[in-house]
C-alpha cells in the first residue's frame, strides 16, 4: 500500500509547523516535525558540551542522534514533546536551541543518523511532514509538495510576536540577524541544503494569513492526492 504524504519545507519562521499541524488534522495524517528532531538534538549536545566539539567528537556525537531519548505525546493542548523524560516543548522553540539545531543540521553523519528515524514516520493512512529538506532529500517521494516561504522581516515579526507570548523579552533586530544567519547557513550547507523541490509548490506568505495559506495549500493537495 503506498502512503500519501505531504511536504511542507521552507525557512524558519514562515509558518511551516502551524500549516503542517493544520494539514494532519484535515487529512487526518501522521505528522512529522522534523526540525524538533534536529532542535532535540542540537539540545541534548549542548546538555553534554559536546555541541563545540562535533568533529573531535562526532563518533560519540552520531550515537547519541541514533540512540535519543524522545515521545511526542499528543494531549488536548497540542503535542508534548520529552527528551530523556523531561518536557522540552518549550524549551526546544527558542531561538537558542534553534542555533543549536542549525549547527547539527550541516553535519552529514548527524543527518543520516536521524534520516531512517524520519523515514519511519511514513505509515498510513499518510503523512504530513515539515522542515528544510523533506520533499528533495528524505522524501523525494510525495504525491505533493509544498515550499513555503516569506521575506526575512515577516517572519522576525511573527517570531517576535510568537516569544513575547511566552514571556520573553526579545528585540526584533536580534531575531531577525539570527533568521538571516540561519537562512544563510542552511541554504549555503553542502548537505541537503534548504531549496524549493523541482516540482513543489512555493507559497509566499509574508502578506497572507493561516487561514488564506491553508486554503491555497488544501486546493493544491487535493488535486496532487487525486492523481
Amino acid at each position: 500500500m503506498t502512503v500519501q504524504i505531504i511536504t511542507i519545507d521552507g525557512p524558519s519562521g514562515s509558518g511551516k509547523g502551524t500549516l503542517a499541524a493544520k494539514l494532519a488534522a484535515h487529512y487526518q495524517f501522521h505528522l512529522l516535525d522534523s526540525g524538533a528532531l534536529y532542535r532535540l538534538l542540537g539540545l541534548s549536545l549542548h546538555q553534554q558540551d559536546l555541541l563545540d566539539c562535533l568533529d573531535s567528537e562526532l563518533e560519540q556525537c552520531v550515537k547519541i542522534a541514533t540512540n535519543l531519548d524522545i515521545k511526542f505525546v499528543t494531549t488536548e493542548s497540542g503535542t508534548r514533546i520529552e527528551l530523556d523524560g523531561e518536557d522540552v516543548t518549550q524549551t526546544i522553540r527558542t531561538e537558542r536551541v534553534g542555533e543549536f539545531a542549525s549547527k547539527v543540521a550541516v553535519v552529514p553523519e548527524l543527518r543520516a543518523a536521524l534520516l531512517e528515524r524520519q523515514r519511519a514516520f511514513a505509515q498510513a493512512p499518510g503523512l504530513v511532514a515539515d522542515g528544510r529538506d523533506m520533499a528533495t532529500s528524505i522524501f523525494p517521494e510525495a504525491q505533493a509538495k509544498i515550499y513555503l516561504t516569506a521575506s526575512a522581516e515577516s517572519r522576525a515579526e511573527r517570531r517576535v510576536k510568537q516569544l513575547q507570548a511566552m514571556g520573553l523579552d526579545v528585540k526584533i533586530n536580534d531575531i531577525l540577524a539570527n533568521i538571516q544567519a540561519r537562512d544563510k547557513r542552511d541554504m549555503e550547507r553542502t548537505v541537503a541544503p534548504l531549496k524549493p523541490a523541482a516540482d513543489a509548490y512555493i507559497i509566499d506568505s509574508s502578506t497572507l494569513g493561516i487561514d488564506e495559506v491553508f486554503k491555497l495549500m488544501t486546493t493544491f493537495v487535493d488535486q496532487q492526492l487525486a492523481n
